[in-house]
């Protein structure tokens, strides 16, 4: 009887060292640190492509009439990140089928924009990889009327354009926006030009 208790003492004694041994050495062992994760910076040049579709109207001394149409193009641009701010410059220019007609007595006008440029100034707030912003600028394009069967004329107009949009990381240096701009070309006397234009682009930022 003596042998089995101090049998079961020391078998009692044992497992508690054991464990206490086990506790020790996991309190001993190193512990992994977190992984650090570095905030996205979006300073930098970048280059893309963009593309989209256009509508609003063009004005003939009075006589308005609705246009459409798509157009696509490349950007550049530069960004400047200061805290979440984030302050860039940005140009673009695309072919453009916007366009319309309407009648005009016993003939009908047609205004058509053939290509459309915007330099601007963009400010957005970045939520890391996720960044709302506004722009606006100046914005310049070919405008081509015709009379049918009278006169016709091409001729570059300038104006502005405002508009908002979002960007996001897509992937490595890989980013997609999606953005609308209002561009209005007036600076005409006998023909008016104004679009709203929704865009996508996909930019590469070295």
């Amino acid at each position: 009887m003596n042998r089995l208790i101090s049998a079961s003492v020391a078998l009692v004694t044992m497992t508690g060292a054991a464990s206490a041994a086990d506790i020790l050495r996991r309190d001993a062992a190193p512990m992994t640190a977190p992984a650090f994760y570095a905030p996205y910076n979006w300073t930098g040049f970048y280059a893309g492509i963009n593309g989209g579709g256009g509508w609003g109207q063009s004005e003939w001394s009075g006589n308005s009439f609705a246009i459409s149409g798509g157009f696509v193009g490349g950007t550049i641009g530069y960004n400047w990140q200061l805290g979440q701010g984030v302050y860039g410059l940005e140009t673009d220019i695309d072919w453009s089928n916007i366009g319309g007609s309407t009648g005009c007595g016993v003939t009908s006008c047609e205004t058509k924009n053939d290509w459309l440029g915007t330099a601007r100034i963009r400010i957005g707030y970045a939520f890391d990889r996720f960044m709302p912003y506004v722009t606006g600028g100046l914005a310049y394009g070919g405008i081509h009327s015709n009379v049918a069967g009278f006169l016709s004329s091409s001729d570059t107009k300038v104006g502005w354009t405002a508009g908002v949009g979002v960007e996001g990381i897509i992937s490595g240096q890989w980013t997609g926006k999606i953005e609308y701009l209002y561009v209005d070309l007036n600076n005409s006397a006998a023909v008016d030009f104004r679009a709203n234009l929704v865009r996508a682009g996909l930019n590469y930022r070295f």
